[in-house]
């Protein structure tokens, strides 16, 4: 198969797809005819292709999409004019020393903060599919140990964790979480510290070429 068909086999599985799609999976496309390298160069020629245009081709923690650019926001959010979720502090500080001291339990949490947490919190960045249970400490009990999910680092247009800002302290990596937030299912790209979370809202479903 010649390199162009390839790449627009691609382009229209990306675009199609409602959630990121990883290379593994793109092999799929091509009965593994094509190998994870060739796959990855054409990726990179589409974000390329994609330059000049008001959505862009990007990989995040499960895989690459096509979304909105950061800059298209305001016009978008004139077809979702419905007012987003919000989030109490509680709950952006909680997100926020789970995010940077994972895995951390229930306990510890507290500890940071100096506050008991409620459990409403944890149900809540749970249902979101932020936050999950990874394991239990071996101590007294057995507390439950809380990290975040693939489906945080996707909200926020990330790969890894290892992109999340360098914090010197709680009250900052707070403050900072509560501008991580991409609009409901769509990320924030290269805005990831520009909008609180307070202010999400947008179609469900992940990649802003959806319709």
């Amino acid at each position: 198969m010649n390199p162009v068909d390839a790449k627009r086999i691609l382009e229209t599985a990306l675009v199609c797809a409602p959630q990121p799609v990883s290379v593994r999976d793109l092999r799929m496309l091509f009965n593994d005819m094509l190998g994870a390298d060739s796959i990855k160069a054409l990726l990179q020629e589409l974000q390329q292709d994609w330059m000049q245009k008001g959505v862009e081709l990007v990989c995040v923690a499960s895989g690459w999409r096509f979304q909105s650019r950061p800059e298209m926001r305001e016009y978008l959010d004139r077809l979702h004019p419905e007012k987003p979720p919000r989030y109490t502090r509680a709950t952006l500080e909680t997100l926020a020393i789970i995010a940077y001291r994972q895995p951390v339990t229930r306990g510890d949490i507290e500890d940071i903060r100096g506050v008991t947490v409620n459990s409403l919190i944890i149900k809540q960045l749970e249902d979101r599919g932020w936050v999950e249970v990874i394991g239990h400490r071996e101590t007294v009990g057995r507390p439950a140990l809380f990290a975040t999910t693939r489906q945080f680092l996707d909200d926020l247009g990330l790969q890894s964790l290892n992109q999340l800002p360098m914090l010197e302290d709680t009250r900052a990596q707070a403050g900072a979480l509560q501008a991580l937030g991409a609009p409901e299912g769509e990320p924030l790209a290269g805005e990831l510290f520009e909008t609180s979370l307070n202010e999400q809202g947008a179609a469900e479903g992940g990649a802003a070429t959806q319709p």
